[in-house]
């Protein structure tokens, strides 16, 4: 693609002075950055007015479009009155309205809301506080932690080390505590003919044999819901965890429920795991909750936990700190976000749009180069069967030949769009897509 002046410049200014997330900085002297000079809806803009619709919610933040109206309107009415306090000692109203109004989404069973800034923040507050919990209770031994095989939870030293993704894991494994990995139930791992039910009972047996073994030492298990998304959109049934709450609940041990990703809506219901008709000890949030629009997390737990830090003695309370915990903006943009849901009936349209999908997909699922096309709510995954090793950078460049922001992990091409995307954008990131899977890889 030709690059006009300020395109230009702006490539060069970002190479010279940021170092960009995840990315191996070499490889942009042959794959340039995508300047971006300003959002609308599902569509980002350069500064020739060269469009990409933004299939991926910029890394699985954006609900609502970019510039929507709403949270811009609700974020410069409270910039008139109160950008950021301490939370330390202080309170303030955005932050009180959004933990209230998240405890009545859980039906008031998660009762307390503990702020960061970001994912692994609240999985390093869930973490912590699991442990402390049972520091506190007279249980000093329950200091380990288990996750799912292939899960991913972040890339701080405690998030990371209940990562299972060997690229984001193993250069800095001398830093890390250990933990242990049992069975995931991806339904990509069922043997033929198992249904993916049936195999997440069979993981679940796998859960509970480690646990019978090792409960005394285990402070939490933690748990994407129904989606793994560093796994490659690694999707299961809802039966896992339901096993898993009970098996946890057998054992003593805490479900910490990492929504990151599939909280707000994406998985079809506002939390994934109502899905299970169950209610974790701790609920990550983060990403989506401000609508795409500020960094914010959040860690939801139960009036029991929150009962073992009350006490006269200091030590006992829980002393983890971040400058911008609970920031009145950011809260602000959470409860516009919030109230778009109520409002516009959000999740009743998103089940009428990923049917649309679904249908216009179809082409896709029955593609000979695609294996296992798969979906959860508003997410849409499928694996391209390809030995090529630079498949994932040459798809992403010829989507964004064809207007569309992709970014495959691994061989696995995947559709999380905003929730504003409409029929006609559907088509167009349908019809594109195809295009590039008839492009031609080994």
């Amino acid at each position: 693609m030709a690059v006009s002046t300020r395109n230009a410049s702006l490539l060069t200014r970002s190479a010279a002075a940021v170092w960009h997330p995840c990315t191996q900085m070499k490889q942009h002297e042959t794959l340039p950055l995508v300047p971006i000079a300003r959002g609308s809806g599902v569509w980002l803009y350069d500064f020739d007015g060269r469009r990409y619709l933004d299939a991926i919610s910029s890394w699985w933040v954006n609900l609502f479009g970019h510039a929507n109206p709403r949270i811009n309107a609700a974020l410069v009415t409270q910039l008139g009155e109160l950008e950021h306090v301490i939370l330390a000692g202080c309170t303030h109203e955005p932050v009180v309205q959004l933990s209230e109004r998240l405890s009545a989404l859980t039906g008031g069973r998660l009762g307390h809301c503990f702020y960061g800034s970001d994912g692994a923040s609240a999985i390093e507050i869930a973490l912590k506080m699991s442990f402390h919990f049972w520091r506190n209770t007279g249980h000093p031994r329950k200091t380990g932690f288990i996750s799912l095989a292939n899960g991913y939870h972040g890339e701080t030293l405690g998030a990371l080390a209940v990562t299972d993704v060997a690229l984001f894991k193993d250069v800095y494994a001398p830093l890390l505590r250990h933990s242990a990995q049992v069975a995931s139930p991806d339904w990509r791992l069922a043997e033929q003919g198992e249904s993916p039910r049936a195999y997440a009972e069979r993981c679940a047996h796998t859960l509970e044999r480690h646990l019978e073994q090792h409960h005394a030492d285990i402070a939490a298990f933690i748990v994407e819901p129904l989606v793994q998304g560093a796994a490659g959109m690694a999707m299961y049934d809802p039966e896992y965890l339901r096993r898993a709450r009970a098996i946890c609940d057998r054992y003593e041990v805490h479900l910490i429920a990492d929504e990151i990703m599939t909280g707000c809506g994406r998985s079809g219901t506002f939390f994934a795991h109502e899905q299970a008709g169950i209610t974790p000890d701790f609920l990550c949030l983060s990403k989506s909750i401000t609508g795409g629009y500020l960094p914010l997390s959040v860690m939801l737990t139960t009036d029991a936990v929150y009962a073992a830090f009350y006490d006269d003695d200091v030590a006992r309370g829980f002393l983890h700190s971040h400058s911008y915990t609970g920031n009145a903006l950011a809260c602000r943009a959470a409860l516009a976000t919030l109230d778009i849901f109520k409002q516009d009936g959000v999740i009743e349209t998103n089940r009428a749009k990923a049917a649309y999908l679904n249908r216009a997909a179809q082409p896709i699922a029955q593609h000979p180069r695609v294996r296992h096309f798969r979906h959860t709510g508003m997410i849409w995954a499928f694996d391209v069967d390809t030995r090529e090793p630079a498949f994932t950078r040459r798809f992403f460049q010829a989507a964004l030949e064809r207007e569309l922001l992709l970014r495959p992990i691994g061989n696995t091409v995947y559709f999380m769009p905003p929730y504003v995307i409409g029929e006609d954008e559907i088509d167009l990131l349908v019809l594109r897509t195809l295009e590039n899977l008839n492009a031609g890889y080994d």
